[in-house]
């Protein structure tokens, strides 16, 4: 059985380009007997063409190259054909297709395929980072977190982290309630990463009423009453008058009114 050698060139990490070469070669030799893939990423100039494809024609093998500008690729191809280096252009006819299709100039910017993928990955951690660390579950992810939101039942804290979350934040929410004591974690948090929700007694008493009647409860439950609502509130200014953080009103606001007003200073106070 003959060897084979493939060099795959990228000027980003050559994941794409090795995919490619290994379900190739896998139609050949499934067990990629006699087989020798090399990954050469992050290849930015000439020389570094050159260096590959001088030892690429010492070790007898072809070149597989996804490289994103034009020029860097014409410069691969011209060293290929110069010292006689079998060679494929994985991007340039695809490219080439694509532009005369859309009228459009490709951006020739490496690893933009890499910053997608490692930007869907933040979004996931972060909403999951959201799901653990919701209603107080964990007090250790306090610490752990971009925001952190803190108020009264109703206040919006479970949406606005998941929205906060889709931003790529990773948010904790704490639930005040006057029974029962803050988690001391709470006040080691930065207070510039910490928001407190604050809401009119009035509103929250209509959103508290609903919330009873959705569940099939009497909406006369303490827990609606407006002498528990303000017990609470006091509680509430409390706990973030101890923490130092910036309280914000969302009585007549929208999760995604709120959340921008969050990232506006949390951005100012990098």
């Amino acid at each position: 059985m003959k060897s084979l050698k493939v060099f795959v060139v990228s000027d980003s990490v050559g994941e794409t380009g090795e995919h490619v070469v290994k379900a190739v070669v896998a139609q050949f030799r499934p067990n990629f007997e006699d087989t020798v893939i090399r990954r050469f990423p992050h290849i930015e100039n000439e020389d570094q063409i050159k260096n590959i494809v001088e030892i690429a024609k010492a070790q007898d093998a072809l070149i597989v190259y996804t490289l994103a500008e034009e020029i860097m690729r014409q410069k691969m191809h011209g060293q290929c054909q110069q010292n006689n280096i079998q060679s494929v252009d994985l991007l340039g006819p695809v490219i080439q297709v694509v532009q005369d299709k859309i009228g459009e100039l490709p951006l020739e910017e490496a690893g933009l395929v890499h910053k997608l993928d490692d930007d869907y990955f933040r979004k996931i951690e972060a909403v999951e980072f959201a799901v653990k660390y919701d209603d107080g579950r964990d007090p250790r992810g306090l610490l752990l977190a971009d925001v952190v939101l803190v108020g009264v039942s109703r206040t919006s804290k479970t949406p606005l982290s998941q929205y906060l979350a889709h931003k790529r934040y990773k948010v904790a929410n704490v639930p005040l309630v006057p029974e029962i004591n803050p988690p001391e974690e709470l006040f080691l948090v930065d207070p510039k990463k910490c928001f407190g929700l604050v809401i009119s007694p009035e509103k929250l008493n209509i959103i508290r009423k609903e919330r009873l009647i959705a569940l099939g409860l009497n909406d006369d439950a303490i827990y609606a009453k407006q002498e528990r609502i303000k017990q609470e509130i006091a509680h509430f200014n409390k706990v973030v008058e101890r923490i130092g953080c910036a309280v914000i009103d969302v009585t007549n606001k929208a999760v995604e009114e709120t959340a921008n007003d969050i990232i506006e200073r949390i951005e100012q106070n990098k």
